[in-house]
């Protein structure tokens, strides 16, 4: 073999073995350009400037999958955020007076009669404090003008200029004494002292009862309250679940308003009905020390007329033991 030949397979050996170090480094979809240039030998150095470049062309083929892939990611949040602050936004006035004026009209209508309900609460409470604060300082006077008289004309003159309850006692006992002064000659004062008795307690009911006037309201307000707050809630809710099912979103911007407004309701029927169920213990003890007074005022004057009798029938000895 001659040199040229031998210098020419070594040549051919040389772009062989570059070419296949050259498909190798380079990826599959790179494989046709570098088998074109094979047949000859001057193209030989074309495959070996591309490969610099192939890597460089690699990474955007690379990226170019993650670009699409997070363009959803960084434009879904920036889509998502106003609309979901704006969600967020509490529409109503969630201030007493705001969801009020929000409210269904039903719901408005109870807190209107609540709110009377606790007007009268307070109005009954004024005016039957100062009642009691009267009734039981006529009545002590009654008792002690009463225990320290002698005789039931006496304790008629203490009396005469005041009014009340015990004035009224002394009064009717000194009426049936005089009703029955003809027949005290001829039977005893037993029937006296019952029709005495039967008088004074019917004064005493009539007293207990004028004061008592009022409370039974307060009862009332302090056991239906809140059930009539109970009912405002539930229909306040109940239209909040409309809402619900007509905006067909279950956002708390949605359900908050409308709820709130439901539970104020049942807030003022506890305001109404905790007041007067308390003023109406209050009173309800303040009535029963005050019938224990006028029951004393009515002992008293029962001690006044049996004791008139029992002088009755020793008088005609009092002028004999003088003379």
């Amino acid at each position: 073999m001659s040199r040229t030949g031998l210098l020419a397979a070594l040549v051919a050996s040389v772009i062989l073995s570059a070419g296949s170090a050259m498909a190798q480094e380079q990826p599959a979809g790179a494989a046709p350009a570098v088998e074109s240039p094979t047949p000859a030998a001057p193209a030989a150095p074309a495959p070996i400037a591309p490969a610099p470049d192939a890597p460089a062309v690699a990474p955007p083929a690379t990226m170019a999958p993650s670009q699409p892939g997070t363009q959803p990611n960084t434009a879904a949040p920036s889509e998502a955020g106003p609309s979901t602050a704006m969600e967020l936004t509490l529409p109503h006035d969630l201030s007493p007076w705001g969801m009020f004026m929000a409210a269904d009209i039903v719901v408005k209508a109870v807190m209107i009669g609540l709110a009377f309900a606790s007007l009268v609460t307070w109005t009954i409470w004024l005016a039957k404090s100062l009642e009691l604060l009267s009734g039981k300082l006529r009545i002590r006077r009654a008792v002690r003008a009463i225990g320290e008289a002698a005789t039931l004309k006496q304790a008629s003159r203490t009396l005469d200029r005041s009014g009340g309850p015990g004035a009224l006692l002394v009064r009717a006992a000194e009426e049936e004494t005089a009703l029955s002064a003809g027949a005290l000659d001829h039977v005893s004062g037993d029937g006296l002292k019952e029709r005495v008795t039967s008088r004074l307690s019917r004064i005493e009911a009539a007293a207990a009862r004028r004061m008592s006037r009022g409370t039974g309201v307060l009862a009332t307000i302090g056991s239906t309250a809140p059930f009539v707050g109970l009912f405002g809630t539930v229909w306040g809710i109940m239209n909040a679940f409309i809402g619900i099912s007509q905006a067909q979103t279950t956002n708390l911007a949605v359900v908050a308003p409308g709820i709130a407004e439901a539970l104020l309701a049942t807030a003022m029927g506890l305001v109404a009905a905790i007041p007067a169920v308390v003023i109406y213990n209050v009173f309800a003890r303040s009535i029963a020390g005050y019938r224990q007074i006028l029951a004393d005022a009515s002992a008293g004057v029962e001690r006044l007329v049996s004791r008139d009798l029992d002088f009755r029938t020793v008088a005609p000895a009092t002028p004999l033991a003088a003379e």
